[in-house]
Formats: structure tokens, sequence, C-alpha cells
């Protein structure tokens, strides 16, 4: 029986890469499964799938600027990083990944991430060669130790035309688990 997510605020974050696509199923099933799915779009992310996809598949509007003001004068960043009780970004690129590690705050994305007390999952996505890259493993390390979760890439044929570990893995794995991580904390 699948977990009920009713009621749970979750902001899908998308980075700029060819897996980007995989997310609309991810936020749609995240939907159908009762959470409110707010989706931040990176300028790259904006480049695979459309704001348009995303608020058809979640009925929310889909969030792409940081100085765009939500409703009524709210602060972007600051709104959707209270209202979020899971952020999950997927994909998750290196450079996403090395922003938030080092504190960069020059996104919509990377700043909701910053300011949100909520936990914050990635699912990393890119070439097999950045995946292994020591300094993408050192920011994966500093992000592991300040609480940040990680769930594994997948192995298999890249879009690059590689072979080897750096696939975002298929939604349903994302799905399984983000709710067993729900389930098990107290958000």
């Amino acid at each position: 029986m699948p977990i009920d997510l009713k009621d749970r605020e979750v902001v899908l974050g998308i980075g700029g890469g060819i897996a980007a696509y995989k997310c609309c199923e991810l936020a749609r099933m995240l939907a159908r499964r009762g959470a409110s799915v707010h989706c931040v779009l990176t300028s790259a992310g904006t480049k695979f799938v459309t704001p348009l996809t995303l608020q058809t598949l979640t009925g929310n509007p889909v969030h792409t600027d940081m100085w765009n003001l939500i409703q009524e004068g709210e602060i972007g960043h600051v709104s959707l990083a209270d209202r979020a009780q899971l952020v999950l970004v997927a994909p998750a690129t290196a450079d996403i990944i090395a922003k938030v590690a080092h504190g960069i705050c020059d996104e919509l994305l990377t700043t909701v991430i910053c300011a949100t007390k909520a936990p914050v999952i990635f699912a990393p996505s890119m070439n097999s060669n950045m995946w292994e890259n020591p300094i993408t493993q050192g920011n994966v390390a500093s992000l592991k130790e300040h609480g940040y979760r990680f769930i594994e890439p997948a192995e298999g044929a890249l879009a690059c035309g590689y072979e080897g570990k750096g696939r975002l893995p298929e939604p349903a794995e994302i799905l399984k688990y983000i709710t067993s991580e729900i389930l098990n904390s107290k958000s």
C-alpha cells in the first residue's frame, strides 16, 4: 500500500541535468500520495523541463526566480524554506552540491536550502567522472557531516555515453527512500 504523504510540504529542487525529466514523474508521484509539492527550478533546470509541466503535475506554482515575491509580499526563499517539511534535490548536480557545501546562495534553490530547517535530501546525477572527482566527494562528505542526506546514484549507461555510477535513481526508488525517511523522522 502506498505511503500517504497527505499534508506534507515538499520542496522539490530540480537542477540542470538531463535526468531532470525523471522529476516530472517524481513530482506527480509525490502529489498523488497527497504531498503539496513546490518545485524550484534552477536556471539550468529550466533548459530540461518547463515550469508549466511541473505546475500541471503538482497543482502548485513553480518557482524559478529568487527575486519574485510569492504572494502578498512574501519573500520567496524564506517562505519556501519555512513551509518545507522536506527538501529533495533531484537531480543534484555537482554544481548544486558544491554551491551548498560552500554556502553559495546565488539561485533560489541554493538559498532555500541554506534558509530551511527541514531535512534536505540530495539525489545526485552527473557524469561518473564528476561523481568520482575528489572535490565532489569532499563536498558530499562535508554536507553529510552537516546532516544532509544523500541517495546514492545508480550505476549504468549515462546520457554522455559513459557507463558507471552517476545515474539518477528511478522515481519509485527515490520515493521509497524519502517515505522511509519521513516515517523514521519526527518531521
